[in-house]
């Protein structure tokens, strides 16, 4: 773990840093494994670059996560950080999840999609990855169809444009 701190160290949270030299560094899942450990490193730097490597390295590797799915989901339900909680939002579908764990992630993530409070990053995040769900369970899809149209309601251009994207 101590590689991956160094690397996802330092300056500001505006920033990825050299996160993507943390995906570099990551040729294997005891590799893999090392990075996860940063998700809950006490700096919320360290923290955010984590997620955002594992996205990216998820994105090639879903299976990565097959271990860590108790941990995420977890986090799905705890998580507090709105930098983490986009990431958290976007991984979150990559599981192989239950009747149950679905119906738990939904609520969440359309939760935060509808929150005023959220940042627009989270609120598209989450946008985005209940629109995953409903595209691989079609039981979701005309929650997806509802939570949009309340979202839209709002005339917020950058979640109407992830919503547009989303359905064309």
């Amino acid at each position: 773990m101590k590689q991956f701190i160094k690397l996802l160290s330092g300056g500001d949270l505006r920033s990825i840093g050299r996160s993507n030299d943390a995906v570099l560094e990551v040729r294997n899942e005891d590799d893999f494994d090392e990075l996860f450990k940063c998700l809950s490193y006490k700096d919320r730097v360290v923290r955010m670059r984590a997620a955002d490597a594992i996205e990216k390295i998820t994105l090639k590797y879903p299976s990565y996560l097959l271990k860590y799915k108790e941990s995420l989901m977890d986090l799905c339900c705890t998580v507090m950080d709105k930098k983490l909680k986009w990431h958290v939002a976007i991984l979150v579908p990559r599981l192989n999840l239950s009747e149950n764990e679905k119906e738990i992630v939904w609520k969440t993530l359309s939760g935060w999609a509808l929150d005023k409070e959220e940042s627009k990053m989270v609120r598209a995040s989450s946008i985005q990855a209940a629109y995953e769900i409903a595209e691989s369970d079609n039981f979701y899809m005309k929650d997806f169809e509802l939570l949009t149209n309340q979202i839209k309601k709002e005339h917020i251009s950058s979640l109407n444009a992830r919503i547009k994207k989303l359905v064309s």
